[in-house]
């Protein structure tokens, strides 16, 4: 029978029952949804079951399948089937102060139940609100649909073709784009993870004022060492063989005694790489006969030498140093990062740095975009000296290109030291726009115009300079103990009044003062000072219950690495950093710091190293 013919109404135009007698019989199933909404006095009456009729949900479930199996006398001209199964649930709703209830029902017959399963949906919250309307009048009936219904050859039909629309078109793109949005939302964490870290490792105190020794350990090739003085300016290179296989060890300890005695070296840094233990070893014990044959007391620290490599075989490192062959520059490159890492870092791409994870599975652009502005923010943070930058290190500030950094450099070179900020307007490329973003950032210590020496932007000189008269000082005084007084007389005048008078916001006159006070201050030196060692140990000698001081080298979901000086660093997993909850280790460590650790247990064969925080105090 065509489906066209089944209506309820014959050729005369009279309403008759429909013909169904063609159809097959099958299994056939429906389920209907509504909801019924109430005060709060109601709602709890129903979920505490005070409600004075009795019980309210069984009534309502009662009631619901008998008039499902009534349907055909309520519903004019609708079959009367044998109903093999009628199902009535309720679920209640607090957030929304409401019952939902589902019906289903089965049968096998030739018809369809969905009117018998809408019919007892509806008389089951009809019922509920016949025994709460006392309670509550202004009950709302709702939401009330066919959810489900399944059986016969139309609904066969619809059900194969959602089965197949979920399969081949549905669930692969909603596979698809959870899994983008899961990839994203990773590699945006990772990102930050990594910015985080390149930031704390660019912003580590540097060791002023010292003539550091290099240390390039390797087997092969032996171990490369480069002396710089205090500036980063090569005094000597050599080749040692410390490694004992090569029998070489009593000549490696006379050329770096002499080197040392020679160059007046105060402190070694050593690379963590290939043969970074025996060459530490060798260096505590050089370190060990200087205090006893010449009373010279120095000290070491292992660097991390990622990147060294990379930076000693680029075209800037040829440029830089073009006597020296790809080995010994890596050597000074070490040496330079105990010294001053953010300068000498800044040359190595970021991605190089090794403080990332999951680096080469991220979208490049993205992370390159967020490397390169934590690098550019980093810089100008700590501001750079106009007469002594390099040209990488100027082409991070804002507002200098490469070719720009590299036209102030030859300006320099050909011109002499610059003397004042305006000086920079000479330079070629560098434009009204140009200075104005950078010149806040570029600093000169020696500069006629103490101003010239602080953070203070040239375009705040005469507010400056106007707050030093209104408050009975001079310009000379800058940076000199006298302007200690300096904030208690803003306070005092009133920083409202002073800001009026000055032009300029209360951000800016704080800015001001606080540069007067301390110019050219180095956001580095309130950080914790990297941790020097004179003697070394072994991974044999750590034993569990030991307590010791390390640095953290990585932050990362899971945890944190921290250099023990035993050539292994060893990993406090997040769950024992801190003694309260805490959802990333970034929350209480970051690159660089200074922390006691006890060792949990060590695994000599796997070479790891499980440390903890908890329960160990902490030195401010």
């Amino acid at each position: 029978m065509s489906e066209n013919n089944l209506t309820h109404f014959d050729a005369a135009g009279n309403a008759v029952m429909v013909d169904v007698s063609a159809k097959p019989v099958t299994t056939r199933e429906a389920t209907a949804h509504g909801i019924i909404t109430m005060n709060a006095e109601a709602f709890a009456a129903v979920q505490s079951g005070t409600v004075k009729k009795g019980d309210v949900l069984g009534v309502a479930r009662i009631a619901g399948i008998m008039a499902t199996k009534r349907t055909s006398e309520l519903i004019p001209l609708c079959h009367p089937l044998p109903l093999t199964k009628v199902g009535i649930e309720f679920r209640l709703l607090p957030e929304r102060q409401a019952v939902e209830a589902l019906c289903t029902v089965k049968t096998s017959g030739v018809t369809g139940v969905e009117m018998e399963a809408l019919t007892g949906v509806s008389t089951a919250l009809l019922t509920i609100y016949d025994m709460c309307k006392a309670v509550d009048k202004g009950m709302e009936l709702g939401e009330i649909h066919l959810v489900e219904k399944t059986g016969g050859k139309s609904a066969e039909l619809v059900d194969a073709a959602a089965r197949d629309a979920y399969s081949r078109l549905i669930h692969p793109s909603l596979e698809n784009e959870l899994r983008g949005e899961l990839s994203d939302a990773a590699a945006e964490g990772a990102i930050k993870v990594f910015g985080d870290n390149l930031r704390q490792l660019l912003l580590q105190p540097p060791i002023r004022g010292k003539t550091v020794m290099g240390l390039d350990p390797g087997y092969r090739m032996g171990c490369k060492v480069a002396v710089v003085d205090p500036t980063g300016k090569v005094l000597d290179t050599n080749v040692v063989y410390p490694v004992p296989e090569f029998k070489r060890v009593d000549q490696a300890k006379k050329t770096i005694k002499a080197m040392v005695l020679k160059n007046g070296v105060e402190v070694m840094a050593i690379g963590n790489g290939t043969a970074g233990h025996e060459t530490e070893e060798f260096a505590a014990e050089v370190i060990r006969e200087l205090a006893d044959e010449k009373n010279l007391h120095l000290q070491y620290m292992v660097v991390s030498e990622a990147g060294a490599s990379v930076y000693s075989a680029s075209k800037l490192a040829a440029e830089e140093f073009p006597q020296f062959d790809v080995n010994l520059r890596s050597a000074v490159s070490i040496a330079r990062r105990l010294q001053d890492p953010l300068a000498e870092l800044v040359k190595i791409d970021p991605k190089a740095v090794g403080v990332g994870q999951y680096q080469h599975d991220m979208p490049q652009k993205r992370l390159n975009e967020t490397l390169d502005g934590v690098v550019e923010d980093c810089v100008n943070s700590v501001g750079v000296d106009l007469n002594t930058a390099s040209a990488p290190l100027l082409r991070r500030v804002a507002g200098v290109s490469a070719a720009t950094a590299k036209n102030i450099v030859a300006w320099r070179e050909e011109e002499g030291a610059f003397t004042s900020r305006a000086q920079l307007k000479k330079v070629k490329g560098l434009g009204p726009k140009a200075y104005e973003q950078c010149a806040g950032f570029l600093r000169l210590p020696e500069a006629k115009n103490r101003l010239d020496a602080t953070a203070v932007h040239p375009e705040s000189y005469a507010a400056a300079k106007a707050l030093l008269d209104a408050c009975g000082y001079t310009a000379a005084e800058i940076g000199t103990d006298k302007l200690a007084g300096l904030p208690g007389v803003v306070r005092a005048k009133g920083a409202g009044t002073l800001c009026e008078a000055l032009g300029v916001g209360e951000p800016t006159l704080n800015d001001i003062v606080a540069e007067l006070c301390k110019p050219g201050r180095d956001v580095r030196d309130s950080l914790p000072k990297p941790l020097l060692r004179s003697d070394v140990m072994g991974l044999d000698d750590l034993k569990p219950g030991m307590e010791l001081t390390g640095t953290v080298r990585n932050v990362i979901d899971f945890g944190a690495f921290v250099d023990l000086g035993v050539h292994q660093d060893g990993l406090v997993h997040v769950s024992q950093i801190s003694d309260k909850f805490i959802k990333h280790p970034r929350e209480v460590l970051k690159v660089g710091d200074i922390v006691r650790v006890k060792v949990l247990n060590v695994d000599t064969a796997k070479k790891r190293i499980a440390l903890t925080m908890k329960g160990v105090p902490q030195q401010n």
